[in-house]
């Protein structure tokens, strides 16, 4: 059976606002002293989830607003900080749903305080390691426990920490977050090195609130201040829920897609670079600022005939979560695509090697699951079959748009996972493939 026509797309899409900016804008305006003005911060589970244990931990947090269907940017959300010492112990265990980030960047405020924080979360992110965390904590003065091995839950007790100077072999934003929340509540100086850069959202953020933070290509050094000041922030379009229209647009027979004021941090555009590498047409325009020193951009994407393309070790961390939609991409591309050093997948919420390799299998395209990556010979053909996403929101985005992008043929096991990160996702796919 041949397959059918590509899809043609059309319009813009302002997608919702970074992920890993809104946790830290929710973390540092509870931290800050006065009231903090935040826009546009994504309002998904996730995010809900760290919302919820700063509510437990004793800050006035008001709801997150729900996203604009308009194009324009959400509401405000006005946050009254508690200070650098102000949080309360927990009357409850603290629920982090399926958010790693809430879960290890919070571990690192609450290793600041003498009271005993019990951190837990669902079936999925209980399996995830924390042990990662729980070294460098520990190494400051703090108590982890475990219930069972290296998973959720967790209990930190912390009190007085000690200066620290962390080698983070795993190269994780999030252990690094943490080491630097530890020195900024408990006052103590900290560095973090590490081979390869990793996302600097905390840093910029620390640098914008008046903090001393010092970045070289080999570590990150923190001498923390008294206090943080309030701030106002713009949270800018999330760029991993940008890539996916993006993708679309790359994948598709005719048209093109807009996608405005996306963060442009070089910590996170490398699936974009590599879009454009395979043959994309690729538009970049400068985007409006947000407040806190992360750059935006406005893409323009449309169809252009793609190729396969080598992913190396170096390469991965820009774009770790964009690594299942990359193998989509690369079912429609000519030639192979390999993807290497790219380890981390398996520990993410689901085995993501596994899971993409079997589910490209399962669509008709030809695909090998490898020890740390994949291997994907693209081809024209039909993709049509059932895809098991395992509760991960990243598999279930990706392949809805390997299915849009093909004829809508493939059938998505449990497509309200996407809330995690982006609950307007097919919404928002139906608005510009018009079906």
């Amino acid at each position: 059976m041949a397959a059918p026509a590509p899809v043609h797309v059309r319009g813009e899409i302002r997608v919702p606002g970074d992920k890993s900016v809104s946790h830290r804008a929710l973390i540092f305006a509870a931290l800050a002293d006065g009231q903090s003005v935040l826009r546009g911060v994504l309002d998904s589970a996730d995010v809900q989830a760290t919302e919820g244990v700063l509510r437990a931990l004793g800050v006035a947090m008001p709801p997150i607003p729900p996203r604009s269907r308009r194009d324009a940017p959400d509401g405000e959300m006005r946050i009254t900080g508690a200070g650098l010492r102000g949080l309360k112990a927990p009357a409850r265990a603290l629920q982090c749903g399926n958010s790693g980030t809430t879960t290890r960047l919070l571990a690192g405020v609450c290793a600041a305080y003498s009271f005993a924080s019990r951190f837990i979360g669902d079936a999925s992110l209980s399996r995830r390691p924390m042990a990662r965390v729980a070294r460098p904590l520990r190494a400051m003065g703090a108590r982890v426990v475990f219930d069972d091995g290296d998973g959720l839950p967790m209990t930190v007790t912390g009190g007085p920490l000690r200066t620290l100077r962390w080698q983070d072999d795993a190269n994780s934003a999030q252990v690094k977050s943490a080491v630097l929340l530890a020195g900024l509540v408990s006052g103590v100086p900290v560095s973090v090195e590490a081979q390869r850069p990793s996302r600097d959202h905390t840093e910029r953020f620390l640098t914008a609130l008046g903090a001393d933070v010092r970045v070289t290509a080999a570590a990150v050094s923190l001498t923390p201040p008294e206090s943080l000041r309030s701030f106002e922030l713009t949270v800018p379009g999330d760029p991993s829920s940008a890539s996916f229209f993006a993708a679309l647009a790359a994948m598709a027979g005719a048209g093109a897609i807009r996608l405005p004021d996306v963060l442009a941090s070089p910590t996170r555009d490398a699936f974009m670079h590599t879009l454009e590498a395979m043959g994309a047409s690729l538009g970049q325009e400068a985007g409006a600022p947000t407040g806190i020193g992360e750059p935006t951009v406005t893409y323009t994407v449309a169809p252009r005939a793609l190729r396969g393309v080598a992913i190396a070790e170096d390469d991965i961390p820009a774009m770790i979560d964009e690594l299942p939609l990359l193998a989509c991409v690369a079912a429609r591309a000519e030639g192979e695509t390999v993807i290497t050093g790219a380890a981390e997948l398996r520990v993410k919420e689901s085995d993501r090697i596994a899971l993409t390799v079997s589910n490209l299998q399962a669509v008709g395209v030809v695909a090998e699951e490898l020890e740390d990556g994949m291997r994907i010979t693209g081809g024209r053909g039909p993709c049509r079959g059932r895809v098991v996403t395992r509760g991960d929101h990243r598999i279930a985005m990706a392949f809805g748009i390997l299915g849009a992008a093909t004829g809508g043929e493939i059938t998505i096991d449990d497509r309200a996972c996407v809330a995690v990160s982006y609950p307007d996702f097919w919404s928002d796919l139906a608005r510009v493939t018009g079906t």
